[in-house]
């Protein structure tokens, strides 16, 4: 059976909207997605609110009710009807998602085992045949086929395989 491995944040959770919506409400401004085209929320901030940013994603808070992307829940659950899909997130990067990511997961995705979530750091550990990820430095080092998930800070890349939505995804995978 062929193995999917799903990264979460900006492809399964839009982790952009609530960061953004944190930042905005801080400093009373109206920052938007649109205005990221090709650079991460941290290269258009300045440098005194970047330890800000970091607070934000370290609040206990900020994981647990992040919005689903559209389309999600429902071609995962078909695409786990017909491959193995593991869940693979960067959580090292932020120690304190663990919990309210898993709870996420089983609260959004409770057809997909705990068993087949991976918390890691580097994720050219992963095993497997496909890699659905936002960020290319991941796609980089998997040794599968890397499909890039659309976000504003990636468009800027080339040379990747990209998906803008969960229903590119379903119909990537439909014939396979």
């Amino acid at each position: 059976m062929l193995r999917i491995c799903v990264d979460m944040d900006e492809v399964m959770a839009d982790t952009l909207s609530e960061h953004l919506r944190r930042y905005n409400e801080t400093f009373d401004e109206n920052l938007a997605a649109e205005d990221l085209w090709g650079k991460g929320l941290w290269d258009v901030v300045a440098n005194d609110r970047q330890k800000q940013l970091r607070a934000f994603l370290d609040a206990d808070d900020f994981f647990a009710d992040l919005p689903v992307m559209p389309d999600a829940p429902e071609i995962l659950r078909d695409l786990a009807g017909r491959f193995e899909v593991f869940i693979a997130t960067q959580a090292m990067s932020v120690p304190n998602s663990f919990g309210p990511k898993y709870r996420w997961l089983l609260r959004h995705f409770p057809y997909l085992p705990p068993t087949h979530y991976v918390f890691c750091g580097d994720k050219s550990i992963l095993r497997a045949d496909y890699l659905i990820d936002d960020l290319p430095r991941n796609l980089l080092r998997f040794t599968g086929t890397g499909i890039l998930y659309s976000a504003p800070h990636n468009m800027a890349a080339e040379g990747f395989f990209r998906v803008a939505n969960w229903q590119e995804v379903a119909a990537y995978f439909a014939d396979k």
